[in-house]
């Protein structure tokens, strides 16, 4: 079987950063962050926790859901239909008019679902009983309605696989749909991944495992790669692709944006929560994508890390970057954390970094690394401190890595015909 290429014909976002595409662009190019304080979380007593990366002026009804599916909907749901509805309005995908509908799939996954309808039916039932329990309960809560309403809005009744790989869930994904779409399954795929879990449950017990920043200071609390670094900040939002068959997307006349080029996928098989400490799992994934997409070290890379801001994750990552890489080549290549602007959204992180990358390739800018001001002798690679830079990369990795050891990476190259 022949091989097919893959592009990106569309994209949506909703994210602290930006609800549109041209919001989030503008805010990368800008180093603006969007990490801002908590309000409303102390009904269950105090956090330690004190910042979060939360979406604002989410309309779901002005973004194109309907008041009924809105209010049958849990949030990580209407983030991820209204960011799949601008990126299909951006590809001019039509299910039944320039796309057979068995043709059309959906691959969008999230970490943890509908965390906030589970809390809310979970306090009825203590308080009102089990059989006060809405009935709506499961078809909300669970993870994978997500991609099935998606697939419903769209009449997309090709391969629908919703993946949960906890802060990997929308790489894989992505490079699931990359696969599918290269060895025929599918003519496009929407892909990516959504989450809403900023609430007081998630974020007492990512607090309580130490991952969380307790700065106050939401300039202070993201802080990748830097030696001040104390832990990550728990962000919400939602980020779709259109992948597309090349030849499909030419034949209908598509603004073609990057080419999706490479994918890894390795597992630590080491602890549930810390990642291997020597780095070479991860590398491996690495080099898997870049391998398929064919690098070399001729050509000029950029990363997108996945760049938590614990102090193991950053280490580790920097260590696997120069096992992937090699030592020398490494310190050619640049890197930035757009988690220090966006905090980091769990099973949707990935996603919307592939954008952040697949932006940077086709406007020849590369997003920074902001609030880096004292670097740490273990992470010593270019990090894009503060400032974006206008720079016109081939290739754009993006990495992410997920409790339970899942390594994923992706791999874009900068589309040409």
């Amino acid at each position: 079987m022949k091989e097919k290429r893959v592009v990106i014909t569309g994209m949506g976002v909703v994210s602290p950063i930006g609800n549109s595409i041209d919001d989030f662009r503008n805010s990368l190019q800008e180093g603006r962050g969007g990490i801002a304080p908590l309000t409303d979380m102390d009904q269950y007593g105090p956090l330690a926790v004190h910042v979060a990366g939360m979406v604002k002026d989410f309309n779901p009804v002005s973004m194109g859901m309907d008041v009924g599916n809105v209010r049958r909907s849990d949030k990580f749901s209407q983030f991820g239909i209204c960011a799949a509805i601008r990126a299909m309005e951006e590809s001019g995908l039509i299910a039944g008019e320039n796309i057979e509908p068995s043709r059309l799939g959906v691959y969008v996954g999230s970490g943890i679902g509908g965390m906030d309808t589970f809390i809310n039916q979970t306090l009825v039932m203590a308080n009102e009983g089990a059989q006060r329990v809405s009935p709506l309960f499961i078809p909300m809560m669970i993870g994978n309605l997500g991609a099935g309403n998606i697939a419903i809005k769209f009449n997309a009744q090709g391969p629908c696989l919703p993946v949960i790989s906890a802060c990997a869930t929308s790489t894989n994904a992505i490079g699931e749909a990359f696969r599918a779409i290269k060895y025929g399954l599918a003519d496009a795929i929407i892909s990516g991944g959504t989450e809403a879990a900023v609430n007081p449950l998630a974020i007492g017990g990512f607090a309580n495992m130490k991952a969380l920043s307790t700065s106050k200071d939401p300039d202070e609390a993201c802080l990748p790669f830097d030696i001040r670094r104390g832990g990550f900040v728990m962000a919400e939002g939602a980020g779709i692709v259109i992948l597309e068959e090349y030849e499909h997307a030419v034949k209908r006349g598509a603004k073609i944006i990057a080419e999706v080029a490479g994918y890894g996928n390795t597992c630590d098989a080491y602890h549930y929560t810390a990642p291997r400490p020597d780095g070479t799992t991860t590398a491996a994934a690495f080099s898997l994508s870049l391998e398929e997409a064919g690098y070399t070290n001729d050509s000029l890379l950029y990363i997108n890390a996945h760049g938590t801001g614990t102090p193991m994750n950053d280490r580790c990552e920097t260590k696997a970057i120069k096992i992937a890489l090699g030592e020398e080549q490494a310190r050619k290549v640049m890197i930035s954390s757009t988690k220090s602007m966006t905090g980091h959204m769990l099973g949707a992180t990935g996603a919307v970094e592939l954008i952040a990358s697949a932006l940077a390739l086709n406007e020849g800018f590369l997003p920074p690394t902001i609030g880096y001001k004292e670097p740490d002798p273990e992470c010593d690679l270019d990090y894009i401190p503060n400032t974006a830079r206008k720079v016109q990369a081939e290739f754009a990795l993006s990495s992410s890595l997920g409790f339970g050891g899942h390594n994923a990476a992706v791999t874009l190259r900068r589309f040409k015909s």
